[in-house]
C-alpha cells in the first residue's frame, strides 16, 4: 500500500499500489502524489527505504561539503535527494517515452543542459550512493545496471555500516570497473570530476 494525499479531500488516504504489470513513464509519475519517495526504474515502481539514519546523513553532509567548496566558481553542479535525475534511452527523451527516474543520495552534473527545472534529464557524470539498511542486494545491482547502461562515468557505493566504500569507473566499452575498495587512510581521486579528491577517514569520521 502507498499513502496518497489527495488536495480535494485535504487528507491522505491508502490506496493500492500501481499495477506492476504495466509499464510507467514520467509523465505517470509526474501525476502522483504519494507521500511515499519513489523510483520508477524501467517502467516499475520501487519504494525507496525509509527516512535515512543519521550516519546516512552525515556522511552525506560530508561529501556535500566537500563538494561545495571544490565546486564553487566551476561548471559542474552536485545535487542530493530528493533530485529527480531521469535516465533516457537514446532519441527517446519526452515525458512518456521515459521510464526510469531515480533519486541519488548525491550527483555531480557537468553538463549543464542536462540539469532544468525539474531536475536532470541525462546521465550525471558522478554518482554517489550511501547504503542504508533497507537496501536489498538486488536493489543494489539494479542501481549498478542502470547507472551503467545510461552511461554514468562514475559511481560510488558507500557502506557506512562497513565504513568502506567501491568506486567504479565507466570504461570504454560502456562497463563498469570496479577499481578497488577504499577505507581507513585511503584517499579518492574522482576521475569524472577532475582534482575532487576526499579521504575515506573524513568521510567516516565522527
Amino acid at each position: 500500500m502507498l499513502t496518497i494525499y489527495d488536495e480535494t479531500e485535504d487528507c491522505e488516504q491508502l490506496v493500492e499500489e500501481p499495477d506492476p504489470s504495466i509499464t510507467y513513464t514520467y509523465a505517470d509519475y509526474l501525476q502522483w502524489k504519494f507521500k511515499e519517495r519513489l523510483e520508477l526504474i524501467k517502467g516499475h515502481i520501487y519504494k525507496m527505504s525509509p527516512a535515512p539514519a543519521s550516519k546516512h546523513q552525515i556522511i552525506s553532509r560530508k561529501i556535500s561539503g566537500e563538494l561545495y567548496v571544490f565546486l564553487k566558481k566551476k561548471k559542474c553542479q552536485f545535487f542530493t535527494a530528493p533530485f529527480d535525475v531521469r535516465l533516457p534511452r537514446k532519441d527517446r527523451t519526452k515525458d512518456n517515452q521515459i521510464t526510469t527516474v531515480v533519486q541519488p543520495d548525491i550527483c555531480v552534473i557537468c553538463d549543464e543542459t542536462k540539469i532544468d527545472a525539474r531536475g536532470c534529464c541525462g546521465a550525471p557524470d558522478l554518482v554517489i550512493e550511501i547504503l542504508s539498511l533497507g537496501n536489498s542486494s538486488h536493489e543494489v545491482k539494479t542501481k549498478f545496471q542502470i547507472y551503467e547502461e545510461a552511461g554514468v562515468k562514475e559511481y560510488w557505493v558507500i557502506s557506512p555500516e562497513t565504513e568502506n566504500l567501491v568506486v567504479f569507473i565507466l570504461n570504454d566499452e560502456g562497463k563498469f570497473e570496479g577499481l578497488k575498495m577504499y577505507a581507513g587512510g585511503d584517499t579518492i581521486s574522482s576521475t569524472a570530476v577532475l582534482g575532487f579528491k576526499i579521504k575515506v577517514n573524513e568521510i567516516f569520521s565522527k
